[in-house]
């Protein structure tokens, strides 16, 4: 057995017995406990997009409420949207989709959850606000009442800072500049090369600028992409509409099936339709905190609601539309077709030759948009590890040049099997974090829902809501 083989197999092993279970468990808890606040409060969500209060202590450089969901929406909304919903419908048939609709429906509860963490516990920088799960384990379990959470707060801080830094900032940024680099050179014959210098230079002159460039460009690109893909799915489904109540129906019976029940292949369905689903969305893997944190707002449930948002952005909207291009084209049932070959080989049947080439700028868009939200989620926790500028340098050279070189060039399985094992890792982290300070989230959920009630069109937080907590909060006042 190879170590590609062996860290498969690990990984395939730690998310298809412990994690999947601990994630669809933490947000069936969330749910209850937040009162379905994500089906409850969607319309607050939408509002709150054009939200332009920031937090009473008029942070002279902050990041607005919308460029911290763009941000968190990039690095969401990537290659896995394209090619890992085509994988899932391949392998587990059209019934996956119904499990990934199901697992968003849930884990943005678990993202509500960690957002608001992310909010509580961020601390204020140079540039902006900085915050994530790093900073909540730190500052937030020596509050715990368990001692033995109490001690871990300083190693299990720092594992998952290295653990997001591996897995985001390096590996992750090769497999999205290796996409990209692949739907170029089969879309225009290109050289992967030059591609990947060309990304590179482009990724580095964004980085540099620090997390409000980031925020800017990821403002303009999240919704051209989002938009434009969604206008494309839905002039598909137009020309096909007499099929959609049959590819509904085909979805849900698929799900359920009794051809699936009797094959022994529903688990699988369900298995691959799940894990595809908490890939996409992130949900409980503690990556969208380190964007919420970066927001000014007056009240840290705010981010929480918009990042839960993101979460249907995600997949209700992003990967459904691969779905129904993908289940309306028929192709999912050719053998030899999987991934993002499915994707474009689906959308060169619906809109013929211009399928492709209008799949590589996809990739482009939704890919380069990654490769610089990973960026942040590193330098995120790179600045939690150490504030030396020539730590953060050689870090922006490397996670912005060096590794999407490299993705460019390289085959990838062994990139992406420890990525998968990291990825295993710092979400059990994440979510031991999230349900031992959950009930803080609660707490200002219940604050802002009873400043609503009382007709307050924006609440504030303000730290003494939550005594005994003065010294792990650093905001707030």
């Amino acid at each position: 057995m190879t170590l590609v083989d062996f860290l498969i197999q690990l990984g395939d092993a730690i998310w298809a017995y412990v994690l999947i279970a601990a994630l669809i468990g933490c947000g069936l808890w969330f749910t209850w406990r937040t009162r379905f606040v994500q089906f409850r409060m969607v319309g607050e969500m939408f509002s709150l997009l054009t939200d332009s209060s920031v937090s009473s202590e008029r942070h002279h450089k902050h990041v607005s409420s919308f460029q911290a969901f763009a941000v968190s929406v990039a690095t969401r909304v990537g290659t896995g949207n394209l090619a890992g919903v085509a994988t899932a419908i391949a392998v587990g048939g059209p019934g996956a989709v119904f499990w990934m609709w199901l697992i968003a429906l849930i884990g943005a509860a678990t993202a509500f959850v960690e957002s608001t963490l992310g909010q509580l516990f961020k601390q204020r920088h140079e540039e902006s606000f900085i915050g994530g799960p790093a900073y909540y384990i730190r500052r937030g379990l020596p509050l715990s009442r368990f001692a033995w959470l109490r001690r871990s707060g300083r190693w299990m801080s720092v594992l998952f800072a290295v653990l997001i830094t591996l897995t985001f900032g390096l590996s992750y940024n090769s497999i999205q500049a290796n996409t990209i680099c692949s739907a170029a050179h089969e879309a225009f014959g290109w050289s992967p090369l030059h591609v990947g210098l060309a990304i590179a230079a482009l990724t580095l002159l964004i980085v540099f600028g620090g997390i409000r460039r980031i925020a800017r460009v990821s403002s303009v690109l999240v919704p051209v992409m989002a938009i434009g893909y969604f206008i494309l799915a839905i002039v598909v489904i137009a020309l096909n509409i007499q099929q959609l109540p049959h590819v509904l129906r085909l979805i849900i019976v698929d799900a359920f099936g009794i051809e699936q029940v009797a094959g022994g292949s529903l688990g699988a369905t369900m298995m691959i339709g799940i894990k595809r689903g908490l890939f996409s969305n992130e949900a409980g893997e503690g990556s969208a905190p380190n964007a919420a944190a970066t927001a000014a707002v007056s009240h840290p449930v705010k981010q929480g609601l918009i990042q839960a948002l993101g979460v249907f952005t995600d997949t209700l909207l992003v990967c459904s539309c691969t779905a129904f291009i993908i289940l309306l084209s028929g192709l999912y049932t050719t053998p030899e077709l999987n991934g993002i070959a499915l994707t474009q080989a689906a959308l060169q049947s619906e809109i013929g030759q211009a399928g492709p080439f209008f799949v590589a700028v996809a990739i482009f868009l939704f890919a380069f948009s990654s490769i610089i939200g990973n960026y942040y989620y590193g330098e995120a926790n790179v600045r939690f590890l150490t504030n030396d500028r020539r730590v953060m340098t050689i870090y922006r050279l490397l996670s912005g040049g060096v590794f999407v070189v490299f993705g460019a060039l390289a085959t990838l399985d062994l990139v992406w099997s420890l990525g998968d094992l990291f990825m295993a890792l710092l979400t059990t982290c994440n979510l031991v974090a999230i349900v031992a300070l959950g009930h803080y989230a609660f707490r200002l959920l219940d604050d802002y829902r009873s400043q609503k009630r009382r007709g307050v069109d924006s609440p504030v937080f303000h730290r003494n809501l939550l005594p005994g907590t003065a010294d792990a909060i650093e905001c707030w006042e």
